[in-house]
């Protein structure tokens, strides 16, 4: 189950169908940028939302601007940060983990491929430091989903570690209150 758009664009891209979007780009190329009716997603923000590598990456090859928000003032970059292990993941990984280690086989490739996306996304123009309607960066969600291993790619790209959201915490305020000592750690030595 998952989110339903109103423009193909996006549930393409939402549900990582790289050759229907190939189809539509090239029928119509203002797709590329399209606004979902609904909540304002566009492509390259449904494929993030969802952690599509493949369509993230094609729609930047493509152009995608990723500048534009959703209405609620969220870039590509806010949904790559925001991104954790959905319920079936951790059932998955619960269920597997006795068996042969399987489950942190799985665990491994789910956290490398959110490296994989920060890491694409990092690639292109995209502002780090753009705040949301909550007045969040992309690493105040990094901290508070302990993405220790995202953090690091962030501060390489000069990511504001004093941007405070509009409940007056910064990045650092968040890892302290969740006592994520590592990541405490990582923004300390950076400032």
């Amino acid at each position: 189950m998952g989110l339903v758009y109103s423009e193909p664009a996006c549930q393409s891209a939402y549900d990582g169908d790289v050759h229907l979007l190939y189809k539509l780009l090239l029928h119509d190329s203002s797709h590329l940028n399209v606004h979902d009716r609904h909540n304002g997603d566009t492509p390259l923000i449904a494929a993030c939302r969802h952690g599509n590598l493949r369509a993230v990456q094609y729609l930047l090859d493509n152009g995608a601007d990723v500048q534009l928000t959703n209405e609620k003032q969220r870039t590509c970059l806010h949904y790559v940060s925001k991104r954790s292990f959905s319920l079936m993941d951790y059932l998955m990984i619960t269920l597997l983990m006795p068996i042969m280690l399987l489950g942190y086989f799985l665990l491994r490739q789910k956290q490398r491929q959110s490296v994989s996306l920060m890491k694409a996304v990092l690639s292109s123009n995209i502002n780090v430091d753009a705040v949301d309607y909550k007045g969040n960066t992309a690493l105040h969600y990094v901290c508070q989903m302990k993405s220790h291993r995202l953090v690091p790619l962030l501060l390489t790209r000069n990511a504001d570690t004093n941007v405070q959201n509009n409940d007056g915490e910064t990045p650092l305020d968040i890892a302290t209150r969740l006592k994520f000592k590592k990541i405490v750690h990582m923004l300390k030595k950076t400032q």
